[in-house]
């Protein structure tokens, strides 16, 4: 009797596999924006989502100043040809203004930032002018109304400045700063629970001890996992490795969803005897998808235990940080209310052939440059084996092949997503 092969990693395509547009969609409903809030110190929010929008309280600058070094006059003195003198009547640097009118005729010595004194509306720069004594010489090249900055140039008092779902940066914390806010309104900081799979696998902290022992490997993925969330911003809860017996993993996933908001785990959720997440996943949770048109990481679970999300990782290194880029990483942003979540994608030509098989998404390691005529390019790593970490290593972006897309030629154009600002 003949074998009857299952479908597996190794086939081009499979119809009952989940397109890889389907299953984001799938998970956008799994994963609605985090309604809990709080506030937080202005100058410790950096990476935290903004909850509501930042509304200027003033106008930025405050009041019209002077962008350069030089003289505030008025633009009816500049004469229509030769030179006019003006009596110097002051000094204004900025934080002190110049206290008086200036009148027709007169000048006031100003520096960058000092605020535009009462009948003045024009700074010539000090390079443009001549000095006698206590009067300045100017001539008709000055333009009217140049090098001020006007009050509200920049932002406008009740102007939206920072829209909610933006992760704050470093330039962000400084303009709310800029705005005398001190406090902001975040989405609560997101909890998601990990943990790693198997008998085979050994934690680092026995390393020394133990040693490795025959047919064991050392727990890559779960510190893999830690450094992706701490990128993230969320409470990262490190649940370690679980045996592998159903009751184990029962019970790590059942207090994993209890005290977190996403629960990701790496390993057995393939088809085998072994493979007992696949198993207590369908016991405790609500299933949304199994498995996914994509390489690597075709077995790739997702669905709610309880109110947490679930993502059941393949157990191969790469196939665990390449799913976790292309779904667990905007999925948790979506969560923590980001309006930007998916990977920055830009197109690329390929400097070397790339073999690939219509018929699923595929997600090869690159090298992206610049070539010598100043366009982008990618490469391959190498070899593009699931089980590769160091291709992860050596590689700063990931090629990203669409299910229709066959083998790729030299000069052919393909998507990359850049790991800079991705990992």
């Amino acid at each position: 009797m003949a074998i009857e092969k299952q479908p597996s990693c190794d086939d081009p395509a499979e119809p009952a596999l989940l397109p890889v547009a389907e299953a984001k969609r799938r998970i956008a409903e799994l994963v609605p924006a985090l309604q809990d809030v709080e506030n937080v110190n202005t100058v410790v929010s950096a990476g935290r989502v903004l909850a509501r929008a930042i509304l200027s309280p003033l106008n930025v600058p405050a009041a019209t100043n002077s962008a350069m070094d030089g003289y505030a006059i008025s633009h009816g003195d500049i004469p229509q040809s030769g030179e006019q003198s003006l009596d110097v009547v002051g000094e204004c640097y900025a934080g002190r203004p110049y206290p008086h009118k200036v009148n027709p005729g007169e000048a006031v010595r100003i520096f960058t930032g000092g605020v535009m004194p009462h009948g003045t509306d024009t700074v010539v720069i000090q390079e443009h002018v001549a000095v006698d004594g206590g009067k300045v010489r100017i001539d008709h090249d000055v333009q009217a109304m140049r090098n001020v900055r006007l009050a509200g140039e920049d932002i406008k008092q009740g102007e939206t400045v920072l829209e909610a779902g933006r992760k704050l940066s470093a330039a962000d914390i400084g303009l709310i700063a800029s705005l005398g806010i001190s406090e902001v309104v975040v989405t609560r900081r997101l909890k998601v629970a990990f943990f790693s799979t198997g008998d085979e696998v050994q934690s680092l902290d026995k390393a020394i001890t133990e040693g490795l022992p025959d047919g064991m490997v050392y727990d890559s993925n779960r510190h893999t996992l830690r450094c992706l969330l701490q990128a993230l911003g969320v409470e990262a809860i490190d649940l370690g490795i679980v045996k592998d017996t159903f009751d184990d993993t029962y019970q790590a996933l059942k207090t994993a969803s209890e005290q977190a908001d996403v629960v990701v785990s790496s390993g057995g959720i393939s088809a085998g005897d072994a493979d007992y997440v696949t198993k207590a996943f369908h016991q405790l949770g609500d299933v949304a998808f199994w498995k996914i048109a994509m390489r690597p990481g075709r077995p790739l679970a997702s669905g709610k235990i309880g109110e947490a999300a679930f993502f059941g990782l393949p157990g191969n290194p790469v196939a665990v940080m390449v799913t976790f880029l292309a779904f667990v990483q905007p999925a948790i942003k979506r969560r923590m209310g980001m309006l930007s979540t998916e990977p920055m994608a830009i197109p690329a030509r390929a400097s070397a052939r790339m073999k690939k098989t219509p018929g699923r998404m595929e997600y090869q390691r690159g090298i992206m440059s610049v070539s010598d005529d100043g366009a982008v390019q990618v490469a391959l790593t190498g070899k593009q084996g699931a089980g590769r970490l160091s291709s992860m290593s050596v590689a700063n972006c990931l090629i990203v092949l669409s299910e229709q897309q066959g083998t790729v030629e030299v000069g052919d154009t393909v998507s990359v997503w850049p790991f800079d600002g991705l990992l």
